[in-house]
C-alpha cells in the first residue's frame, strides 16, 4: 500500500474563485497589491435614483399640499355661494311701471332652466362657453381658439375661461390678476363641477352675472332694460343679454344702443355657427332688434327722482319707486333737443340744451332733458344750472303790478330811463311811448318793466311774487331784476309759471307717485297745492302770456288750433336763451346755452328755444 504525503496546511479562502475547468488554458488574474483578490462591486447607481425620486415624489407632495392649504386659508366657503351679500336696490320706474334705472344691486327672481325661454340658455353657451356640456370645468381647446383669435386680431377678442370658470370667478372671488386668485378659481372650479351638475352651475350663471346698470341675473337685467319678466324674452331679447357679461358697460343698451345692437348680432352669428338657431331665424331676430326699448334716454331724470327718495327709504331695504315720467314725452323731448343741437343749434354755436316738461295742475314732471346726452355729461343742467333768465323773469313784474291793481289795458311808458349809471335799453333799440301792459310783455318791453317794476313795490314786490310760485334761488334786491339778472334753474321756472295755467295753485315741480320698500308702502310728503295768486289776476297773466306767442315776441311757438302761452328771455351777449309756454295743459320749458357761458350766434328766446318748443308740443297732445 502506497503511502500517502499529507497536504501542508495552508489557510483556505472560502471566497477564492475555483478555476473554471472550461478554460484550462486561461491564466489566473493577478491578485491585487496586498495579496488580497479584488471584489465585485453592486450596482447601486439605480437604486440611488429610485431612492431620490421617491424622496422627491414625497417632499414634493408635501409642498404641493401646503401650498394648497396657504391658497385655501381665505378662500370663501361654496356653501355661501347663494347668499352672497349685496348693497340694497332701488329702482326707478316711469308712470307705466317700466324699469328707468336701478341704483345698488338689483336681484331678479331667481329661475330654473325649465322657466327661462330655451334661446335664452342657448345664447350664453354659444357665446361663452361652446363646449360646456362635455368638458370638466376647463376647455383647453376653448382657451387655444381664444389665444389664437387674440393674437390673430391683436386684441382681446375672446375670452378663454368657462361657465364654470366665471361662476367661480364672480361668486367668490375679486377681479384681481394675480397668480393666488388664478389657483383659487382653479380649486373652486373643480368643486363646482363636483358639487353641482351642468344645468345647476348654467342656472347659477344666469341668476349671479353681472349684466350692466345694477342688474345681477337675466330675471332683473330682463326687467331693467326691457320692463319684463325673464320669462318672455324673445330671442334678440336673449341674444342681447347673453352678450352683456362681456362687457356690461360697453355693451349696455342705456349707455351706447349701437353697441349693443351690434353684440347681439355677434351672439345671433354665433348661434347659427353651434346650431341653435337658423340662419333665417337670425336674420328675422336682427331685423326686429329695438335697442330704445332698452331706455337710456331717462338718466338725468332718475338721478333726479333718485335722490328724492333716498331720503324717505329706511336704511337697507330694497326699495321701487314709481315715478311721473312718461316715456314718450321724454323719447319726444330727448329726440328733438338732439336734432336741434346736431342742426341749427350747431350752426349757432349753441352746444347744450335743456327741457322741462310738467303737468301744469300738479307739477308732475313728465320728461327731463339735462343736456345733449347723458353719457357725454351727467351734470343736469335742467335742476342743477343757474343761469340768468333774461325776460323770462319779466311776468313776476307783472304780476306784482296786477296785484297792487294794474290791468293788461292800463298803459305804462315806453321811453329812455336812466337810474344811476343805469341805462337799460330795449332789444330793438326803439321807444313805442306808452303802451298796454299787455304789449309791453308781448314785445318785452325793457324800459317798460322796468317803469312797471319801480311803480309796483319795487325789487322786492316782485321777487315776493316769484318766491310765492316757487323760485327758490337767490335774486338782486335792485332794478336790474326786472330784466333778469338773477340766476334760476329751468325746473324752477317752469313750475313758477304754472301757476298761471292752473287757476293760481303754486304747484313745486315732483317726481313721485308711490314708493315700496321691502314690499311695504312708504309715506310721501304731502302734494296737495296751495293758493298763491288770485285766480282772476292768474288768468290775467294767462292772456297776456298768450299776446306773447299770437304776436310778439314768442310767435315760433305758435301751433295751428292750439293755444299756445309763453314768454322768452335772452341774456346779454346771447349767453343764454329761454322759451317757458303752456299748451294742452302742459308746461313745457327750453334753455339753450354753452356750459362755459360763451356767447351763441344770435339766438333769441324767441328763435331756436321758442321753436323747439314747438317740435316738442307737437308731437306731445
Amino acid at each position: 500500500m502506497r503511502a500517502t504525503e499529507p497536504l501542508a496546511a495552508r489557510p483556505r479562502n472560502p471566497r477564492a474563485k475555483a478555476p473554471d475547468r472550461k478554460s484550462p488554458d486561461r491564466p489566473p488574474q493577478n491578485p491585487p497589491e496586498g495579496g488580497r483578490p479584488a471584489r465585485a462591486q453592486p450596482k447601486r447607481g439605480g437604486r440611488r435614483w429610485l431612492k431620490w425620486l421617491f424622496l422627491l415624489a414625497v417632499w414634493g407632495s408635501v409642498a404641493v399640499a401646503a401650498m394648497l392649504l396657504w391658497f385655501a386659508r381665505d378662500l370663501p366657503r361654496p356653501e355661501a355661494a347663494l347668499d352672497a351679500s349685496r348693497k340694497p336696490s332701488l329702482t326707478i320706474e316711469d308712470r307705466a311701471g317700466r324699469t328707468l334705472a336701478v341704483f345698488g344691486d338689483r336681484v331678479g327672481e331667481p329661475l330654473r332652466l325649465r322657466d327661462l325661454p330655451p334661446d335664452l340658455p342657448e345664447a350664453v353657451v354659444s357665446v361663452e362657453d361652446r363646449r360646456f356640456w362635455s368638458h370638466p370645468g376647463f376647455d383647453p381647446i376653448g382657451l387655444a381658439r381664444a389665444v389664437w383669435v387674440n393674437v390673430s386680431t391683436g386684441r382681446v377678442a375672446q375670452g378663454g375661461s368657462t361657465v364654470t370658470q366665471q361662476v367661480a370667478k364672480n361668486l367668490f372671488l375679486t377681479n384681481a390678476r394675480t397668480f393666488k386668485r388664478k389657483v383659487q378659481e382653479v380649486m373652486l372650479t373643480i368643486w363646482l363641477e363636483q358639487s353641482f351638475s351642468k344645468k345647476e352651475i348654467l342656472e347659477i350663471w344666469l341668476n349671479r352675472v353681472y349684466l350692466g346698470s345694477g342688474a345681477w341675473g337675466v330675471d332683473a337685467a330682463a326687467k331693467t332694460y326691457f320692463g319684463i319678466s325673464a320669462r318672455d324674452l324673445n330671442l334678440w331679447q336673449s341674444a342681447m343679454l347673453a352678450g352683456l357679461p362681456r362687457a356690461p358697460s360697453r355693451f349696455n343698451p342705456r349707455h351706447d344702443p349701437n353697441a349693443a345692437a351690434a353684440r347681439t348680432r355677434e351672439v345671433l352669428a354665433a348661434m347659427v355657427a353651434t346650431g341653435s338657431i337658423t340662419e333665417e331665424q337670425s336674420r328675422q331676430a336682427a331685423a326686429q332688434i329695438n335697442v330704445s326699448m332698452a331706455g337710456g334716454t331717462s338718466s338725468w331724470f332718475a338721478d333726479w327722482a333718485a335722490e328724492r327718495a333716498q331720503s324717505l327709504l329706511p336704511i337697507g331695504a330694497d326699495a321701487i319707486v314709481r315715478t311721473t315720467l312718461d316715456a314718450r314725452s321724454q323719447e319726444i323731448a330727448q329726440r328733438q333737443v338732439q336734432t336741434m343741437l346736431a342742426g341749427p343749434g350747431f350752426a349757432a354755436h349753441a352746444t347744450q340744451a335743456a327741457v322741462i316738461v310738467l303737468d301744469a295742475q300738479n307739477g308732475a314732471v313728465r320728461a327731463m332733458v339735462g343736456g345733449r346726452a347723458y353719457s357725454e355729461s351727467a351734470f343736469n343742467r335742467a335742476v342743477a344750472a343757474r343761469r340768468q333768465p333774461g325776460s323770462a323773469f319779466k311776468p313776476f313784474v307783472f304780476l306784482a303790478a296786477l296785484e297792487r291793481g294794474a290791468r293788461p289795458d292800463d298803459t305804462v311808458s315806453d321811453a329812455p330811463i336812466r337810474l344811476g349809471t343805469w341805462n337799460p335799453q330795449n332789444f330793438e333799440r326803439g321807444f313805442r311811448g306808452d303802451i298796454t301792459l299787455e304789449e309791453a310783455l308781448a314785445h318785452s318791453v325793457n324800459t317798460a318793466a322796468v317803469r312797471l317794476l319801480l311803480s309796483s313795490g319795487g325789487p322786492r314786490a316782485a321777487i315776493a311774487a316769484a318766491r310765492r310760485l316757487g323760485i327758490t334761488s337767490s335774486l338782486p334786491d335792485d332794478a336790474s331784476v326786472a330784466l333778469g339778472t338773477g340766476e334760476v334753474s329751468l325746473i324752477e321756472i317752469a313750475s313758477a309759471y304754472a301757476s298761471f295755467f292752473n287757476g293760481g295753485r303754486a304747484v313745486p315741480a315732483r317726481a313721485l307717485e308711490r314708493m315700496t320698500a321691502d314690499g311695504k308702502p312708504v309715506a310721501l310728503p304731502d302734494a296737495s297745492t296751495q293758493n298763491a295768486v288770485d285766480p282772476s289776476i292768474a288768468s290775467m297773466m294767462a292772456r297776456m302770456m298768450a299776446a306773447v306767442v299770437a304776436r310778439g315776441s314768442g310767435t315760433a311757438a305758435a301751433l295751428p288750433g292750439r293755444t299756445v302761452a309763453g314768454k322768452t328771455g335772452t341774456t346779454q351777449d346771447y349767453r343764454d336763451a329761454w322759451f317757458i309756454g303752456w299748451t294742452n295743459g302742459m308746461i313745457i320749458g327750453v334753455w339753450l346755452g354753452n356750459d362755459d357761458n360763451s356767447p351763441m350766434k344770435n339766438i333769441t328766446g324767441g328763435s331756436l328755444p321758442a321753436k323747439l318748443f314747438h317740435d316738442i308740443a307737437a308731437e306731445i297732445r
